[in-house]
């Protein structure tokens, strides 16, 4: 029996550097990942690239740079993203390999030989930005709603899946699946209106994976994207659960499961789909071309700030981002909240010491409502809980006033609390809550958490967070 949690994040196109969404997704999924870890559950998380888009052929054409050579290059810069920011994956996946290629394959001859794909003529919408079709009613002003660019008319013999074929059987699944069910009722609006066959190949194209048996087609890279997490899984699936950003719901709540289902092989868990980051009301987006550079802020800031000026942000809905706001957002609760506190209480204790005491500063409720958060993926609404525990503490010791009172047992408290924020923090902040630990004296575990602080000589902490 399947014990191990498995969580994905997209695959990314690189066809151009890292924009900040793609940071955002990883470390909402990140969090999971490592929260899940805390549980004492094994956990397999995986990421990668989706090497095989035709936007990726035509922007390495337009760089003059050979498409083999293009996409390693592109694909070094996901990998130091993931590095940088901190990404605790457990592998890391290339559209590109032969293996994934054996998988795609082998999956779709199955749903070959149960009869749910046929040769015939495709004739419609094409966005090269999606590297998907439309149909006049999904555009918006006549252009794509994702690139508000005006797809091309295009016709081609292709092969199509028999996604109508799955109709009421994804009626069912949807409700429980996708998360939000705001996100759920979009997608099954459209089901519930019309669901036709897809085109799942495309003809006279160089790059990609030959579909079976005839190399005169390649595989649609949606369909290669998706097997992914099949190809990918080391043996893990079905996937607990799936990150994606909203653009691509469609793909992962109806597309997915009914090419599960053709294959006959189990169904993920449940679809976490976030809302945008937005410049100033506007979708981030390279083809948009108003994107934040992820990479450039983590030479500029440290992990953790970049990671906690990200997962601020409103995981279901979408909301601004910006370096102004990282800097804003540092300052006002890292440095002034958090840093504060951890700087005045580690000098205290430094120079007074600590004095053993059943702490009033309970944690217990904490570290309920942040479980229950994170069960729901509410991965912002967990760190607001978390700072709320912080400002409790600041009351606290402004109340007590130990710098005056010299109270041993009133720093005791107040370190015993600094050790929960530490252990509940490490998902979001994994540095930060190492340094906590190294100058407090404890382990990063659940079982730290509900025991006591053990006493020891404490020396003052360096600054955690600098004004910007």
């Amino acid at each position: 029996m399947k014990k191990t949690f498995y969580i994905t994040t997209a695959i990314d196109y690189v066809n151009a550097r890292p924009h900040v969404g793609h940071a955002f997704e990883k470390t909402i999924t990140d969090v999971i990942a490592r929260w899940n870890r805390l549980q004492g559950k094994e956990v397999f998380f995986l990421t990668g690239v989706d090497e095989n888009a035709q936007k990726n052929v035509q922007a390495a054409e337009k760089a003059g740079i050979p498409i083999k050579q293009f996409v390693d290059k592109n694909t070094s810069l996901f990998l130091e993203l993931c590095k940088k920011l901190n990404i605790s994956y457990d592998d890391f996946i290339r559209t590109s390999t032969k293996e994934h290629a054996k998988v795609v394959k082998e999956m779709l001859q199955k749903i070959i030989d149960k009869k749910d794909i046929y040769k015939g003529t495709y004739s419609g919408l094409y966005c090269t930005g999606c590297e998907t079709y439309y149909t006049e009613k999904d555009l918006i002003d006549g252009k794509c709603p994702e690139h508000a660019t005006k797809p091309e008319l295009r016709e081609e013999e292709a092969y199509f899946f028999k996604l109508s074929k799955y109709k009421s059987k994804l009626l069912k699944i949807i409700p429980s699946y996708v998360i939000p069910s705001s996100k759920g009722n979009e997608v099954l609006t459209r089901v519930k209106e019309e669901l036709n066959d897809i085109c799942i190949s495309r003809k006279d194209v160089q790059w990609g994976i030959s579909f079976p048996n005839d190399e005169n087609f390649k595989v649609w890279v949606w369909i290669d994207a998706l097997i992914n997490y099949v190809s990918g899984s080391k043996g893990n699936w079905p996937a607990d659960t799936h990150v994606i950003g909203k653009g691509i719901n469609w793909f992962h709540s109806v597309i997915w499961p009914s090419l599960l289902l053709s294959a006959s092989l189990p169904l993920p868990k449940k679809l976490l789909v976030h809302g945008y980051l937005n410049i100033k009301g506007r979708k981030i987006s390279k083809s948009l071309g108003n994107t934040i550079d992820p990479l450039e802020l983590l030479e500029k800031y440290d992990a953790d700030i970049v990671r906690y000026s990200l997962l601020r942000n409103t995981i279901f809905e979408d909301s601004d981002y910006s370096e102004e706001l990282l800097i804003q957002r540092n300052n006002d609760e890292l440095a002034n909240k958090l840093g504060n506190l951890f700087s005045r209480v580690s000098a205290l204790a430094e120079k007074h010491g600590l004095d053993k005491t059943n702490p009033s500063l309970n944690s217990s409720q904490t570290y309920k409502k942040v479980s229950a958060f994170l069960k729901n993926y509410e991965t912002d609404k967990a760190l607001s809980e978390i700072f709320a525990f912080i400002d409790k503490c600041n009351s606290f010791i402004q109340q007590k006033k130990p710098w005056e009172t010299k109270d041993k047992k009133v720093l005791y408290e107040l370190s015993a609390a600094i050790k929960d924020i530490a252990i509940l923090l490490s998902p979001f902040l994994p540095e930060t809550a190492e340094k906590i630990a190294d100058v407090f004296n404890f382990e990063l575990s659940l079982k730290n958490l509900k025991s006591p602080l053990k006493l020891s000589k404490i020396k003052k902490s360096p600054i955690l967070f600098r004004k910007i």
